[in-house]
């Protein structure tokens, strides 16, 4: 495992990841899902805060140690007043960068260089440690499957499930079981914000944008 816990954006960017092709899945709606991560892990911490359905920084000082989230505190701190919904798409890919970046720094991904057209230089991002995201990925069908009790389960934990769920991570929840684990899916959604009565109305609506994102990806590729 990486330098310690990885947060809910680092988490649910590797799991996008099918290691049986190298490949990473969902891309077109990844920014989204990922920048979901980091606004409920922020919620969480009570360092996002609800005030009108407006995402608040709780002050102007607290930090988390973690270069993405503080990366996307800074942001909001820095930005006229936005919805949660608006910030689960507003400069999503910021935040997918950062993510990358970071993984790449723990060893997690490999940056290769590569020139486009043979021309244009660029770097193309590989997984570096499928083993990893194996873990996370069998860890993750535990929650979405059981036997634990979603009681049991940590916020944390239900909050990957849900918002990887709500993205239709097929990595995660094949088509074939969406319907049968619905139930289960709503019950994760439910926990990732038991916390407190504005936590469940926070992260309600970053689930909702997020399974607006993946409609509109999906109008768009025509899938």
């Amino acid at each position: 495992m990486p330098n310690g816990p990885l947060s809910l954006p680092a988490r649910l960017y590797l799991l996008a990841w099918d290691t049986r092709t190298a490949e990473v899945t969902a891309a077109a709606r990844l920014h989204h899902l990922v920048r979901a991560g980091a606004l409920t892990e922020l919620a969480q911490r009570c360092l996002l805060v609800d005030e009108d359905g407006i995402a608040t920084p709780a002050d102007l000082d607290s930090l988390t140690g973690d270069a993405v989230l503080d990366g996307l505190l800074e942001l909001v701190r820095e930005s006229r007043p936005h919805r949660w919904q608006t910030w689960v798409t507003l400069h999503a890919r910021v935040t997918l960068d950062a993510v990358r970046e970071q993984l790449t720094a723990e060893g997690c991904l490999r940056a290769e260089k590569k020139r486009v057209l043979g021309v244009f230089p660029s770097v193309e991002h590989v997984l570096a440690r499928a083993d990893v995201v194996d873990a996370l990925r069998a860890g993750a069908r535990q929650v979405l499957e059981g036997p634990v009790p979603v009681a049991e389960v940590s916020d944390r934990d239900a909050a990957v499930v849900a918002l990887a769920a709500a993205a239709e991570l097929p990595t995660l929840v094949p088509g074939k079981d969406r319907k049968r684990l619905h139930a289960r899916v709503a019950e994760l959604t439910e926990r990732s914000g038991a916390a407190a009565p504005a936590l469940r109305k926070v992260v309600t609506e970053v689930h909702s944008a997020v399974t607006a994102s993946r409609t509109a990806a999906a109008a768009a590729t025509g899938s």
